[in-house]
């Protein structure tokens, strides 16, 4: 008898440790962590890539209208807008994967397109006039991209410079690295509005490339930021594993 109690005993405090673990793993099937991010491996091969350069429900009508504008402008091939995926490698234009062949990780993911949430990281789209060496981008910013209350935090700003300076370059020169970038803040950026984020090719000297940029307000008279960048050219037989790395 006694020996019966003890296993029924062993057999309740067995049930009592376990209870907890299973309510656990069953409040984990109810309510499954929240995706916040892009990851490059959801991706299957067989589907065709996400160009997030273009129009979605979250962009405003004046970013709808700063488009369309620059989609007008590209008819004559003076522009042309740069698809704009989130992958470094998907990324660089066809043309210099033919002379560079870049390794892609598997859960790589390009920093300005990391926020999953349409609407809430960085909404922009690209172009190109490679006649004049300069790049603009029609930037929304989101409400993640938050600094000082109902503004965009300055790092933000830096890190849409920093893609727009590189993207500039690569279009212009082919695959090139940030060396310096100096960003001067002249006025904050409101969450939500809508910006042109362009920078130009000013002068170059062997593998150094000079540039300005700016971000300022579609009507051109408020300037948000300036910024000057050095970027280096990189030889496609050495720029597998080079020494100065960029976002």
């Amino acid at each position: 008898m006694q020996s019966l109690l003890r296993s029924i005993n062993q057999t309740v405090k067995g049930m009592a440790t376990r209870v907890p673990a299973l309510a656990w793993r069953k409040e984990l099937l109810v309510q499954p962590p929240r995706l916040l991010l892009r990851r490059t491996s959801t991706q299957q091969p067989h589907q065709s890539l996400k160009d997030f350069g273009l129009p979605n429900s979250s962009w405003s009508p004046e970013m709808m209208d700063q488009f369309q504008k620059f989609t007008k402008m590209s008819e004559d091939g003076s522009w042309q807008r740069i698809p704009s995926y989130n992958s470094s490698v998907d990324s660089m234009p066809a043309h210099r994967k033919s002379v560079y062949s870049p390794r892609k990780q598997k859960e790589a993911c390009l920093f300005v397109r990391n926020v999953a949430t349409e609407g809430h990281g960085f909404e922009f789209a690209m172009f190109y006039n490679g006649a004049e060496r300069r790049m603009v981008v029609l930037l929304q910013p989101g409400s993640y991209l938050e600094g000082m209350i109902g503004f965009v935090h300055g790092g933000a700003v830096a890190a849409i410079l920093d893609h727009t300076f590189v993207g500039c370059g690569i279009y212009a020169f082919g695959i090139v690295v940030t060396a310096s970038l100096s960003v001067n803040f002249k006025s904050p950026i409101p969450l939500g509005s809508v910006v042109l984020v362009e920078t130009k090719v000013e002068k170059v000297e062997e593998k150094k490339i000079f540039l300005s940029g700016l971000v300022r307000s579609t009507d051109t008279q408020t300037l948000h930021t300036e910024a000057t960048a050095l970027l280096i050219h990189l030889d496609a037989k050495t720029s597998s594993h080079p020494v100065i790395t960029s976002c």
